[in-house]
């Protein structure tokens, strides 16, 4: 599939939860869990931010392709350059976000997303709402977390 077909077919997609969703629901601990209804909900929010993401790295795309810097200052050349490397630097974070974005989706498909992949358990819908990528119950983070902060220091 071409990645315009792609897009295109995400698009679609948006607009169909969109219409199937109140613009007002927001997920609530008064229902089951990982409803039909919430599972819609995250990927909405999933797929606007993808698309959100993907429209500031067309940007940043057309503008690199506008040529190279010219700024006769070498000072204002450095700026710019420094401006750059920024820019993509922040370009490459949001391709890793992307792939985490794309595995929240797959999760969704596969009937695993809202669950901790260490411990199985439900993750809080705070949680969710905050970081809908998230994988890990928020103890389960600050475990791994602190693990990885152990394994560092040694």
């Amino acid at each position: 599939m071409h990645a315009s077909t792609q897009v295109q077919d995400k698009s679609e997609k948006i607009s169909e939860l969109e219409s199937d969703l109140d613009p007002d629901y927001v997920p609530s601990d008064d229902e089951p869990f990982m409803n039909e209804k919430q599972l819609r909900f995250f990927e909405l929010q999933l797929l606007r931010w993808r698309k959100e993401i993907l429209d500031e790295s067309r940007g940043t795309l057309n503008q690199l392709q506008d040529g190279p810097i010219r700024e006769p200052d070498l000072n204002d050349r450095a700026s710019s350059e420094t401006d750059w490397g920024i820019e993509l630097r922040t370009r490459d974070r949001q391709r890793k976000l992307i792939a985490k974005i794309d595995a929240a989706l797959r999760r969704i498909k596969e009937g695993e997303y809202g669950y901790c992949q260490v411990t199985g358990e439900p993750i809080s819908l705070a949680r969710l709402r905050a970081r809908p990528i998230a994988t890990m119950t928020l103890e389960a983070q600050e475990r791994h977390e602190r693990q990885e902060r152990i394994s560092r220091d040694d």
